[in-house]
């Protein structure tokens, strides 16, 4: 009966504290304690009238009962989408912290979570601090991050705490014990965590994001773990934020190149990034094969996926239609270098007539400065000649 049900809840609760757990195999949300933990079993088999009558009991010592959104059995994200601004934050805070310095800096994003996509459009840092000799002693500012997550809040109530960001430039032992604690600050969701690389030494997204699961062994002999896994990411902006990129790139990017190079260098860029993940893929593939590593079905089915994309260069038709293509860009390529060797060579004629007429110029300029020299000094001796003359005549009229 339901006085009898809530009686022993009422005892039970006296004599146990009151815990909040979670049942992994009923996924209910239980406040209650051991007393009513064991009986989660004979209610899950009972049915919905039992819940209902524990749920309308007016006892104030009555466990609520629901489907809980627990963050372990939640999804992870799909992909993580950083805008320019968090990029030029973590620079900056890198920048007046850690430079020329094998620390890292940590910080805490910010942003949205909707239909499985992380939108990160803010962060600010954090004072972060840890031993260089043992990885897992750290320090993170509660109190600081507390105030910052407050006043963010103020500013602007949409964006929340989503996850928080690391230099890295790897992952690091104490990663999953920041992470569990910025797990505190995020709302039905577990914290992505995006490390950063200020001085990127390959080609691609100078940023990469990961996701904590518990990770089970098959055979159960371990407890579940912790363990990130990697997240698709890729950078996002708005019209104003596009504007300020633009406006930034001014001062980087050189105006001298023509824009033919600045094309063909980033196509050879993007195939050397693609030749790094080529050899990503062949080393892993041979460490399988060798046994160092198991076999990830999830990966091979990525690997699969790939090749399946692949044409087929066996037909005739597309291989025409390739090299049909390919002939006709060559052709324009090829009379763009012919007109612009047309150009530089008539830029050198005309280069060399100009020369050659300001040197005539300067000839005839010379030589008019000694013509007007030469008669300067005809006059000047003319003068003193008349001067020599007329002395003699006034000494004999002196006489």
């Amino acid at each position: 009966s339901r006085l009898s049900f809530a009686r022993r809840l009422h005892i039970s609760e006296r004599l146990y504290p009151c815990r909040r757990r979670i049942d992994p195999w009923t996924h209910f949300e239980i406040t209650s304690g051991p007393a009513l933990y064991c009986c989660i079993a004979a209610l899950s088999c009972a049915g919905s009238l039992l819940i209902d009558c524990i749920q309308s009991s007016p006892s104030p010592y009555t466990a609520a009962f629901r489907i809980s959104q627990d963050v372990a059995t939640m999804p992870g994200p799909e992909k993580v989408v950083l805008h320019p601004l968090v990029l030029l934050s973590v620079v900056d805070h890198y920048g007046r912290i850690a430079k020329d310095t094998k620390k890292r800096v940590v910080g805490v994003l910010l942003g949205e979570v909707s239909k499985g996509s992380v939108d990160v459009t803010n962060s600010f840092a954090v004072p972060f601090e840890e031993d260089d000799n043992d990885p897992s002693i750290w320090f993170l500012d509660h109190s600081y991050l507390e105030i910052m997550c407050k006043m963010f809040k103020k500013v602007n109530a949409r964006e929340k705490v989503v996850g928080w960001y690391s230099t890295g430039p790897k992952l690091k032992e104490a990663d999953l014990d920041i992470n569990s604690l910025l797990s505190k600050f995020t709302e039905n969701s577990e914290p992505v965590l995006v490390i950063c690389e200020v001085q990127p030494k390959e080609i691609g997204l100078p940023f990469t994001a990961y996701h904590a699961i518990d990770e089970v062994r098959d055979d159960g002999t371990e407890k579940a773990q912790k363990v990130f896994i990697s997240v698709p990411t890729e950078v996002g902006q708005t019209e104003a934020e596009e504007i300020g990129v633009e406006h930034l790139l001014r001062d980087v990017k050189d105006a001298t190149i023509s824009t033919l190079s600045t094309d063909v260098s980033a196509k050879l860029q993007a195939l050397n990034g693609l030749k790094s993940r080529l050899q990503e893929m062949q080393e892993y593939m041979g460490h399988v094969l060798s046994g160092k590593l198991p076999v990830n079905h999830d990966i091979m089915t990525y690997l699969q996926d790939i090749f399946n994309l692949l044409p087929n260069m066996n037909v005739e038709a597309l291989s025409k239609a390739l090299a049909v293509k390919s002939n006709d860009m060559m052709l324009v390529i090829y009379v763009a270098s012919l007109i612009r060797s047309i150009l530089a060579l008539h830029k050198l004629i005309d280069n060399k007539e100009q020369r050659m007429w300001a040197e005539k110029e300067a000839a005839k300029a010379q030589d008019a400065k000694k013509d007007a020299k030469k008669e300067a000094e005809e006059k000047n001796a003319k003068d003193a000649k008349k001067d020599t003359e007329a002395k003699p005549d006034t000494m004999d009229t002196d006489a």
